[in-house]
Parts: C-alpha cells; structure tokens; sequence
C-alpha cells in the first residue's frame, strides 16, 4: 500500500543530486581579483594579453590563483584571481603601470573585482554560484541625471534638418534654424510663410507653429507639443538604459543592475567592481556617433595650415592622427542608427562596417548624399566627451535605402570593434553622475552573514519543534525540509538569479510556509489514527487527503508572488523569484520527498502496530 515505484525512488534521489551538485559552489565564496579589458575601441584585449599579463606578475613575484580569458562577442577580457586582497591591490598597481604608462590617456581598464573559487570541475558541469546582489557582493551604485534638455536640444536640431528638407522638396524659399527651444524659419514674404505652414503642418505633426513678423521678414517659429516632448524624454531615457546595458554587459561586468528612478533618471549597480573611478571609467566609455560633412575648401586648408579654426568649423583627428576640419552642422546622430555590422566591402574585398539607417535617417542621407557628390563625409565617434574622425569617404553617389559602408585602412577586427561600439554607443541625451555609493566587500560579508545566521537559527528552532512534537515523522519533515532549501539554492544557481537581503528574507519565509504543508501532512495521519485506521491505512490516506488542502494554500500564495514577480521591480522583485520557486519546491519536498522517506521506512512492514508520530489524542468515549 505504501510503497513508490522505483522511478520515483530514482527521481527523488536524482533531485538530491542534482541539488547537492549546483548548491556546492555557492559555499565556496569569491576570490578577489583584477579584470583588464580595453579602454578605446581601437585596443584589443585578446589572448595574448592573458600570457602578456602573468608573465608580469610573475617577474615581480606575485602568485595567483587562477587566471582566464573570456571573449563576449568581439570584446576581450582577462581576468587573475589572487589569494587576499593586500595581493590583488598590489597586482592591480603594477599591471596599471605597465599596460597605462599615460595615465591621463590610458589604453585598458584595468579594475579590481571578484570571482566565483569554485573548482574547475564544478564549472565544467555547468555548477555556478548564484550571482550576489550589491548589498551582498559589494560594489558601487551610481545615479545618473539624464541631460532632458539636451535631448530636446538634439530632437529641435534634427527636426531643423527635417523642415530644411521639406521647404526645399516643395520648393519654398527660406531659412530654417533652430533658436533655443523651437525651430524659426524666416521668409520674406507672409504668402511664402502661408505655403510653408501648409506644408510644414502637414508633415511634422509634433510641432505647433505659430507666426509672427520680425522687421521685414515673417517668420514661422515650432515649438513640440507637450505630448511630443514627453515622447522624446521618454525614448531618451529608454535609449540611455540600452546604450548602458550594452556597454557594461560587454565589458564583462556580472548581473548588472540597471533601472529607471523617476522621469530622468538612472540606477546602475555594479556588484563586484571595488573601484569606483574604474566603474566610473567603464560608464565614461559610453560613446556617441555624428555624421557631419568636411570643409576641403582651400580656405579651410590655409586655415588649418597656420592653425586656427574658422567659424562654424570644428578641428578633429582621424584615426591616423591627420587633421580635418568639419562643420558644426550634425547631418545625423547615432538615433539614426538601426544596426552596425562587420562585413566586407564588395568592390575591395577589404574589411568594412555596414550601417543600416532608419526610414528619417536614410531620406536625409539620401538628400545629402545626393548634393554634396565628391566632397567629404567624416563619421565622428564621441568617447569621454573628446570625438575622433572613424573616417572620411569621399561620396561618389548618391546613396539610398539607408544602407551605410564605413571602409578604408582597417582590420577585419578593427571593423568588428567599430561595429560593437558604433552598435552599443548611441547616447541620445548626456548624463552625469550625481550620486555615487560604495559598498565594501566586507561589508557585503556581513549581510551573508548575518542573513545565514537568521536562516540557520530559524531552521534549528522549527527543527527542535518539529522533532519534539512529531518524533520520528518530524525527523521526516526536517529531511525534506532540508531538501527543499537545497532544491531552492539549487534552482537559484541553476537560472543565474540574482541573490540579496531581500532573498536571503524570502528563503526564511519559504521555511517557516514549508514545514506548514508537513504540518498538515502529520495532523491528517494523527486523524486517520484517532478515527481506527491502520498505521498503513493512515499514512496512505493521510498524505492523499492532505495534498488537496497544501495545493490550495500554496497555489493561492503563488499567485500573490506572481503578482509581485510580473509588477514589481527591484528588491521586490528578487523577493518574489525566491518566493516563487520556494512554494514550488517545498510542495515537491513535502509531498514526495517526505512521503518517500515514510515509504522507505514503514511500506515493507506488513503487519505495523504502530508509528512514530507522537501522542495521537483519542476521544473520550460518551457516557
């Protein structure tokens, strides 16, 4: 009556693996460690570096613990695990000074972190600990300010551009600039005016036009609607994140945290990174792209000859280090940009970056491609605030379809980096930092210890309970309450899921609800005993009859963690990912892991007198 098959003898015992094996390496910590990845796009952190980097370490004495080089796509990083952190500060000096001998101009960023100490043999299977939130790895947290009118500012300039076009596909003369907040076109008669609102109205919906007289001149002066400015705003903001999240995710930053706080700004969390200025780097990293046209003109050049800049023009270098002048006047930003890819140029065969614009971007390059034939195009990439020409083709066509090719001296890998930071770079309005916090890893220590305690001391005292109250069926109970927590840390290495206090909360609670479904379980088999069933009898019928009552608590629970799992954000979020899967496998533990156990022990006694589950209370028989 009261025997399992034996596949679910082997399931039960497989899901005790599979939770020892993916628990294991969360219980053997971090190492500190010194990651190197590049600082400019036109430096390559490859293989070599790896050998280039323990060579070094070893001249000067310094032993490590473990060393590895991972690539994500065409980024590269190396990164050295060290024994204690007086060891790691001291690898970290020493690889600065020799990769950065420019400090003020460094090549790589070399930034001090912490990685998983599990054995190579544990990672090999696919057992990794789960990730740490900040408050328990330690780290640094940033809020970002996004420049709002900076991103209105961008938006007025392009739909400058925009109105330039249409004034001049309909053939309307006149002058289009943008003045402040709002975009002014200038005509010389009011009839001009007339036709250009016309057309303007009904092609730019995101503009209210109002006209006035300035002397001799009407004038249209747009303005965006509220709506419009709030969409801007919004996709601003929105871009921002992604732009962020690229970068950071590529440059090998673990499980970064990355969310909107309020209408414009940004919460980054970098669990992990110890250093502040290096985290500081890895945001400054962030670049934008610019396409403008270059002033070849024999003025220009004499200009540039004897060093000065004339107005409207602006001094950059190439990827060479030659000077060029180009215009002030931004053609297009990198809002335009739908994908960059490497590829190859189909005359040359030589390496390439192909651009594909959107539908805006691609009608105004067609334009300005199609009226600047033989002058130059210099596409700028913007990092840390200081724009250096990619390059400068010169247009022999007319280009449409919005499909861009940036070729010229450039390596198949070169042409890859390119496309990666062209890809991820695109910044639609500026930010600073305006709030920075930094959390130790000693610190972030404490709270894992703290949490444990609180976890530990709670499953002793339900444990003490539980035996006292239940004997031996309680000692059934803290088994499969103990497995239920190594199926739930099983689970949360297993998915990669981001652990914090807020968790650490939820595994308590996922306790103290666990033991309620034994509870549950032990008073139906102490019923069936009082009413004159079997002790068989009782056990089958008392793990039948309550399973209905545990699925309907647990289920009603889950929902309320779903809830929490689908609308909130944050810490309430880890919360209900722990929440979640803890209802799940305390409902495996209870129900078939327990009941296992009581079939291993009781199912081969055919003639069972009795069961260790306590005082079975009987009524007192009426008079």
């Amino acid at each position: 009556m009261n025997r399992y098959p034996l596949w679910k003898y082997a399931t039960v015992l497989i899901a005790v693996l599979v939770g020892l094996l993916y628990t294991l390496p969360n219980f053997f910590g971090e190492s500190p460690a010194v990651q190197i990845s590049n600082a400019k796009s036109t430096v390559k952190v490859d293989s070599t570096m790896l050998g280039r980097v323990e060579q070094l370490l070893a001249d000067a004495g310094i032993e490590t613990t473990g060393s590895q080089f991972e690539q994500n796509g065409t980024i590269g990083t190396v990164r050295v695990r060290f024994a204690t952190t007086d060891v790691q500060l001291q690898a970290r000096d020493l690889i600065e000074r020799s990769l950065n001998p420019n400090p003020e101009d460094p090549s790589y960023t070399v930034a001090l972190n912490l990685l998983p100490a599990s054995p190579n043999w544990l990672s090999a299977i696919g057992a990794r600990p789960m990730y740490l939130g900040l408050d328990l790895r330690g780290g640094v947290h940033f809020l970002l300010q996004v420049d709002m009118q900076g991103a209105l500012t961008a938006r007025y300039e392009s739909l400058a551009g925009d109105a330039r076009n249409i004034l001049r596909d309909q053939r309307i003369g006149g002058t289009v600039e943008r003045a402040g907040q709002s975009v002014v076109a200038s005509f010389e008669s009011a009839e001009l005016r007339d036709n250009a609102l016309a057309a303007l109205r009904s092609r730019m919906p995101d503009l209210q036009f109002a006209g006035r007289q300035d002397g001799q001149r009407a004038q249209l002066v747009g303005t965006l609607s509220q709506t419009a400015i709030a969409t801007v705003q919004s996709n601003a903001l929105r871009q921002n994140m992604t732009t962020l999240h690229n970068r950071i995710n590529e440059l090998g930053v673990a499980e970064p945290i990355i969310q909107q706080q309020g209408t414009d700004r940004i919460v980054v969390q970098l669990p992990g990174v110890q250093d502040v200025a290096r985290a500081k780097e890895l945001l400054g990293r962030t670049a934008t792209l610019e396409i403008r046209l270059v002033d070849d003109s024999p003025a220009a050049q004499s200009a540039l000859a004897a060093g000065t800049v004339p107005f409207g023009l602006e001094r950059y270098e190439d990827a060479n280090g030659m000077p060029l002048l180009v215009r002030r006047q931004v053609i297009l930003t990198g809002e335009n940009l739908q994908d960059a890819q490497p590829g190859r140029d189909q005359q040359t065969q030589q390496p390439a970056v192909h651009l594909t614009l959107d539908a805006k971007g691609a009608r105004i390059f067609r334009d300005v491609t199609r009226d600047n034939i033989n002058r130059r195009m210099a596409i700028l990439l913007f990092e840390r605030g200081r724009g250096e020409v990619v390059t400068a083709p010169v247009i022999r066509t007319e280009i449409p379809g919005g499909q861009v090719q940036i070729s010229g001296s450039m390596s198949a890998e070169e042409a890859a980096n390119t496309a990666l930071l062209l890809r991820a770079g695109a910044l639609a309005a500026p930010m600073e930092i305006i709030e920075e916090r930094t959390i130790g890893p000693s610190l972030g220590a404490d709270n894992i210890a703290q949490g444990f305690n609180s976890t530990l001391f709670g499953f002793l005292a339900i444990a003490a309970f539980i035996i006292l109250y239940y004997h031996l069926f309680g000692i059934f109970s803290v088994i499969g309450l103990t497995l239920n927590v190594l199926l739930l840390l099983a689970l949360l290495s297993m998915l990669q899921a981001t652990l914090t206090l807020p968790g650490i909360a939820a595994i308590a609670l996922t306790l103290g609800m666990a033991i309620d479904a034994n509870v549950l379980i032990n008073e139906r088999i102490r019923e069936e005993l009082r009413n004159g069933a079997s002790p068989q009898q009782a056990i089958h019928h008392g793990f039948e009859r309550a399973w209905g009552t545990i699925l309907d608590s647990n289920l009603t629970t889950l929902i309320v963690g779903i809830a929490l799992l689908a609308f909130g954000s944050g810490p309430v979020r880890g919360f209900a990912v722990v929440h979640c899967l803890g209802i799940l496998t305390s409902m495996f533990s209870a129900v078939v892991g327990v009941r296992a156990l009581a079939n291993l022990w009781y199912g081969g006694r055919r003639r069972l007198q009795a069961i260790s589950i306590g005082t079975v209370w009987k009524p007192k028989a009426k008079d």
